[in-house]
């Protein structure tokens, strides 16, 4: 742990998805952090896959959008097989994207990249910004006291050191070492008996284009999916009959109720549910065994500890939805200490984060859980839609939501909700407090370049207020303000000013300026 200080203002705990988004937003906001992982190495599996649209957003305003998009594609479509022969056809995800464009969606699909990927380009990303991941060390005790949490790491050499940080963060999975040391009770159970083996492999003379499906291969269903920019396939295989626990009990009796994850033990499971010849499979990269599960943490904070993704909620990965929820967590976390952290924002602004992210991850539990046990692997069984796109999660009912306009339609955009994108096709005048911009050739002052969408102007790690067919009043340092007429925007906001989140969801929503004052001074912009 040579490069490990000792004392820092964020401790993180794991190099997953959940832990190098969140370090990557604490960079960008100021706030010094040590991410540490256990492991030697960062994860090296196509897990988690699917990046859902909302994610989309977040990575293109953390910088690593371009770089993901063309390491990444579009979901192939699914071939089912039986008897060595095709039979057909199906889209898991709902095809390509709506056929009108959205204009308020700018990703309107979900992307494919293996796991280990993500986790490079967010490293990648997270080096840019001037962090670093610690390696091989562990948290191997920790202690709190009202101004700070001193947490004992354990490095590759045995050597132990003790951090002092001001807040420490769980994202070390679901079988966190954190949540265990502060006593965080964690309630679930199994979504499915039957386990399931999921692995990289390197296959010959297998179309990429498809990702085929052996829904009635002996043993179980059998899944294989071309990896992008790889020559590998991620497999998917579930053990065990139809029927559930007696089933299960019967093969255990058998021996075969845990698949064999070793190389051998991948290609014989193949070979044996496939057409595919055993000299067609080669090396195997990673491999794990699994039963379904899914659990949530009874609280996502103990005094300055905090838990997120699976280390708060784990999911089955029917629907794609763990890895998505987990960099939701780290997005909704990140800003709100670095405005406690940076602006003097008072300490219970941090209090939000559950209010906020425990009933969503409930609600994602549910979504995931339904899917997988809604079908199997027929066509159209694990269909996908917009409930597991992520775009209508929001925080309409949460502590940070002040929705003060009184009379809107049933289907007005409101308080709570994500904040639409929209091309600045309106006009706009420079206004008090903030610059106003709006038009194909105007110029953001977030930084960005020349904006041409909404999401050019809201980028960054600043508070946004914008100010639809209204005056912009005068705002404090740090907020970047804009006013714009006119309009898509007009259209989708309705008149108004809208405080905008620093995660993109609106905060406030009023028609008064009185109103703005406040509601910044709780987010420590005065």
């Amino acid at each position: 742990m040579t490069h490990a200080p000792t004392r820092t203002e964020v401790l993180v705990v794991g190099a997953g998805p959940t832990g190098l988004t969140l370090a990557c937003d604490l960079a960008r906001r100021g706030v010094s952090a040590l991410l540490v992982e256990q492991a030697g190495a960062l994860f090296p599996g196509s897990r988690g896959k699917g990046l859902q649209p909302r994610t989309q957003e977040v990575f293109e305003d953390l910088g690593l959008l371009t770089a993901v998009r063309a390491a990444g594609r579009p979901y192939p479509r699914m071939l089912n097989w039986e008897d060595g022969e095709p039979q057909g056809e199906w889209d898991l995800v709902g095809g390509p994207g709506p056929a009108v464009p959205d204009p308020t969606v700018p990703f309107p699909s979900v992307w494919m990249l293996p796991q280990w990927r993500t986790q490079e380009l967010l490293h990648e990303r997270l080096r840019e910004l001037g962090g670093e991941v610690v390696l091989g060390t562990a948290l191997s005790g920790l202690d709190q006291f009202p101004d700070r949490v001193e947490a004992r790491l354990t490095g590759p050499d045995g050597a132990e050191r003790t951090v002092s940080a001001r807040y420490l963060v769980a994202a070390d999975g679901g079988r966190s070492t954190v949540r265990r040391a502060v006593g965080i009770p964690m309630a679930g159970g199994q979504v499915d008996p039957r386990p399931a083996l999921v692995a990289d492999l390197e296959i010959d003379g297998l179309d990429r284009r498809n990702w085929h499906v052996w829904p009635k291969a002996p043993g179980g269903p059998l899944l294989l999916c071309p990896l992008p920019s790889t020559t590998a396939f991620q497999l998917f295989a579930q053990f065990g009959a139809e029927g559930g626990a007696e089933h299960d009990a019967e093969n255990e009796a058998e021996g075969g109720a845990e698949p064999d994850t070793s190389p051998e033990g991948v290609r014989r499971t193949v070979a044996a549910r496939t057409h595919l010849p055993e000299s067609a499979l080669g090396r195997v990269h990673w491999a794990s065994g699994f039963r379904p599960r899914t659990a949530l943490a009874e609280r996502f904070r103990e005094g300055r500890v905090f838990l997120a993704g699976d280390a708060a909620h784990i999911h089955s990965p029917a629907g794609g939805q763990g890895l998505n929820t987990s960099v939701q967590d780290a997005y909704n976390l990140g800003w709100k200490l670095g405005q406690v952290l940076r602006y003097g924002a008072d300490e219970a602004l941090l209090d939000s984060y559950e209010e906020e992210r425990l009933p969503i991850a409930a609600e994602v539990l549910e979504i995931s859980t339904r899917l997988h046990r809604a079908g199997g692997t027929r066509a159209g069984g694990l269909r996908r839609g917009p409930r597991t796109e992520q775009l209508g999660l929001g925080y309409e009912d949460g502590p940070l939501t002040v929705e003060a306009r009184p009379g809107l339609a049933e289907d007005a955009l409101r308080a709570g909700e994500r904040a639409p994108d929209a091309p600045l096709d309106g006009t706009a005048n420079d206004g008090a407090g903030g610059t106003a911009k709006g038009g194909a050739n105007s110029t953001a002052d977030s930084g960005t370049g020349e904006a041409r969408r909404l999401f050019d102007l809201f980028r960054g790690p600043h508070v946004t207020v914008l100010a639809v067919g209204r005056a912009l009043p005068e705002l404090p340092a740090g907020v970047h303000g804009h006013r714009i007429d006119g309009g898509i925007t007009e259209r989708v906001y309705g008149p108004g000013l809208f405080v905008v989140r620093p995660d993109g969801y609106l905060g406030l929503a009023t028609h008064d300026p009185a109103d703005l004052p406040g509601y910044l001074g709780r987010l420590g912009l005065r």
